[in-house]
């Protein structure tokens, strides 16, 4: 829980608790513990209740800046950052390359330093080159959040997955999670991959195989040819968007004949546990990988994710910007 002059309390901890990560950036879930994790999902708990209050705000980053930097298009992940800062009282701003000196050709290290020269706190970076945010984070002094780079990872999309599938289920350890459609191409899929599997779900694959990255079984992971082999044991059930902006040709025919061999619908969802959790990391192609009946349905909780992507990214600019990295206190 979250008191009025911003400090998280409740939390129990054995040991001297940490406020905050010993990493200095969030790049990828690859290189995170379970333990961090399971640090992150805890802090998020707190947090979440200070959206419910009549007041959403409190004092935790106030005097903090954090910059947003999009290279790529965003509604839910820029929006929920943005707000997460504003909930903790931090100054935000907000950059697109089309309002950009990246427009006039700046590369990406010149504007990394000229932003770090006006001394923010934090900078948020999504970018199309699988890697960016980790030149950036050995560039800059200040804190890394990887808001996704390329086909590579999305970390904070599978935090909030996370916790979301926690909220729902009280735990993530032996659960069988089950990843539908574009892995190939999917930064949240490999995010999730890691993710689940370092905290003990079960994950499994459904998709064509032109849409599967090679030596996939590799991650620890099942990878089926057939969505309904994947449906009657899940408790968790993922769609993924095809990401036709990322693909060539050839993936697959048409978009009619994958949706009728990988698409959820109200029939093949007949074959799933009555307490199944239908996710989607948004935005949807309805119609294609998922149909409004089954994503508007009672088993989904899609709305949940986003509601969820706020209270994740306030753990983290919390944990990064604005916790001591240890304490005397027996809570936090």
């Amino acid at each position: 829980m979250v008191d009025e002059q911003g400090r998280v309390s409740g939390q129990q901890f054995s040991e001297k608790p940490v406020l905050r990560l010993a990493r200095k950036d969030i790049l990828g879930i690859q290189e995170m513990s379970a333990s961090e994790i399971s640090l992150i999902l805890d802090t998020a708990e707190s947090f979440k209740e200070v959206s419910t209050r009549e007041i959403k705000k409190v004092p935790t980053l106030r005097g903090k800046t954090v910059i947003n930097l999009f290279y790529e298009a965003s509604t839910r992940t820029r929006t929920s950052f943005e707000i997460a800062a504003k909930r903790l009282s931090a100054d935000t701003i907000n950059i697109s390359t089309s309002t950009s000196s990246v427009a006039k050709g700046e590369t990406l290290i010149d504007t990394a330093k000229n932003l770090e020269a006006m001394n923010p706190d934090c900078i948020i970076i999504r970018h199309s080159a699988s890697g960016a945010p980790h030149l950036l984070a050995r560039l800059m002094r200040v804190p890394v959040i990887n808001a996704g780079d390329g086909a590579h990872e999305h970390p904070t999309q599978a935090l909030l997955d996370l916790f979301t599938v926690r909220e729902k289920k009280g735990k993530l350890a032996g659960l069988n999670v089950a990843i539908v459609g574009d892995i190939l191409h999917s930064r949240v899929a490999r995010s999730n991959i890691y993710g689940f599997t370092k905290m003990g779900a079960e994950v499994h694959l459904a998709g064509p195989r032109t849409m599967m990255p090679a030596g996939v079984e590799k991650l620890g992971v099942r990878w089926h040819s057939n969505l309904r082999e994947v449906v009657p044991q899940a408790d968790v059930i993922m769609m993924l968007r095809i990401q036709l902006e990322r693909q060539g040709s050839g993936f697959f025919p048409t978009l009619r004949e994958y949706s009728r061999f990988f698409g959820l619908n109200l029939e093949v969802l007949k074959e799933a546990k009555p307490e199944v959790l239908i996710m989607h990391p948004g935005p949807m192609n309805r119609g294609v990988e998922i149909s409004p009946e089954v994503a508007d349905g009672p088993f989904s909780v899609i709305l949940d994710q986003v509601t969820n992507g706020v209270a994740v990214r306030m753990a983290l600019l919390y944990l990064l910007v604005g916790g001591e990295r240890e304490t005397d206190r027996s809570s936090v």
